[in-house]
């Protein structure tokens, strides 16, 4: 199996890049560590980012300006690190989920990068990072019924099964973590231009605290343009 980007998503966007965190292995049922760590990032941020306005940080206006190239509009479907910062600004906490979706979104606070996780544990096609088809689905959080996309979407696939709608805006039940997952693909997006140290400082971490906290099997990549796959 591989992750890749379809050529026709660098047409659009030739200044992408992901750095690629692949972790097999893990006991993802306890980790006093990591809450700890996600709820020191929160006071951080929280501190950092009270009564700024988060649309118009430069850390964020990159993803936005992205957003409307793309025909989606930010004020409605915020990337998700937007998401998490403008909840966090207004100091209305974080929840914690799990100890592998607690360490993603400590690292998204920390660096202001959108971090995803995907469980990978049942694969049964690659992952692409793909503009939708009609009759993709999609199955919301919390939700068991199916959106149906139209053409045009940017979207995170397997087969034609929507991980993720709007490029980086909300992930779907469908590889979902769970305190079950074992092995998991974490891709971080950003752009060479604007923040590709944010991107690869975050790759790096994640995978020490991955092997530091789970024990497990990890290995990192990178995808761009001139390296649009990665072998999962």
């Amino acid at each position: 199996m591989k992750f890749s980007v379809s050529k026709d998503v660098f047409e659009k966007m030739d200044n992408l890049c992901l750095g690629i965190v692949v972790a097999k292995g893990i006991d993802n049922s306890k980790s006093e560590k990591i809450a700890e760590m996600l709820n020191q990032n929160i006071s951080i941020a929280e501190e950092k980012f009270q009564d700024k306005k988060v649309k118009e940080m430069d850390e964020i206006v990159s993803y936005r300006d992205k957003f409307r190239e793309l025909g989606i509009n930010p004020n409605k479907f915020m990337s998700s690190i937007e998401a998490i910062i403008t909840r966090i600004s207004k100091h209305k906490g974080f929840p914690s989920i799990n100890p592998i979706v607690d360490l993603g979104n400590s690292l998204s606070i920390k660096y202001l990068v959108p971090l995803g996780a995907h469980d990978i544990g049942n694969l049964d096609d690659d992952i692409c990072i793909r503009f939708s088809n009609k009759g993709d689905s999609f199955i919301p959080f919390g939700s068991d019924e199916e959106e149906y996309l139209e053409d045009g979407e940017l979207i995170y696939s397997v087969g034609d099964k929507v991980r993720t709608r709007r490029w980086i805006w909300r992930q779907s039940e469908q590889g979902k973590i769970t305190n079950e997952t074992t092995d998991v693909f974490f891709p971080i997006d950003g752009f060479k231009d604007k923040n590709y140290d944010s991107i690869i400082n975050a790759r790096d971490e994640l995978a020490k605290l991955l092997k530091d906290n789970f024990d497990c099997e990890v290995e990192v990549g990178f995808v761009d343009a001139e390296n649009p796959q990665y072998l999962l």
